[in-house]
């Protein structure tokens, strides 16, 4: 019987350890981000090599910029939820602002390698990315990033 409890008591504490464990999970680099997203658009606008180096300089400098601000963002929804907790409406207001900044530059980030990318395009490839951008298929407006 004293088994039995204690052996249940272990099982009920295992979810509290396994919730406590850090995850695992590293982001990819900037290069593998910039790669996923080049295979994509050489899937659905049969980029040509020459593009596909270029498009992979565009997504890479847009993942750094990306990857760089992670931090800066961590640590603000960290200061969020501080102020939140404390109800300190400065603070809100201040870090609601910066990290509205760090949104906008993010989108801008992206929407200069989508501009570059869409610059080196053929005409029939124009045609093809404005298509696909109708069905929400190119990240284009309306297609959000998640924020964390």
């Amino acid at each position: 019987m004293k088994s039995s409890l204690a052996l249940l008591a272990a099982l009920g504490l295992l979810p509290m350890a396994l919730a406590q464990t850090p995850p695992s999970h590293t982001p990819p680099s900037p290069a593998t981000m910039a790669q996923h997203q080049v295979q994509r658009y050489t899937t659905l606008l049969s980029l040509t090599p020459a593009q596909v180096e270029q498009a992979t300089t565009f997504f890479t400098t847009e993942a750094t910029a990306h990857q760089n601000s992670r931090a800066s963002e961590r640590t603000a929804h960290q200061a969020m939820e501080a102020a939140i907790k404390a109800n300190d409406t400065a603070t809100i207001q201040s870090t609601a602002t910066t990290l509205g900044q760090m949104e906008g530059e993010m989108l801008a980030a992206h929407a200069l390698a989508r501009a570059q990318l869409y610059a080196i395009l053929t005409a029939d490839q124009k045609t093809k990315f404005g298509e696909l951008e109708q069905e929400h298929m190119m990240g284009g407006p309306g297609f959000g990033r998640p924020m964390r």
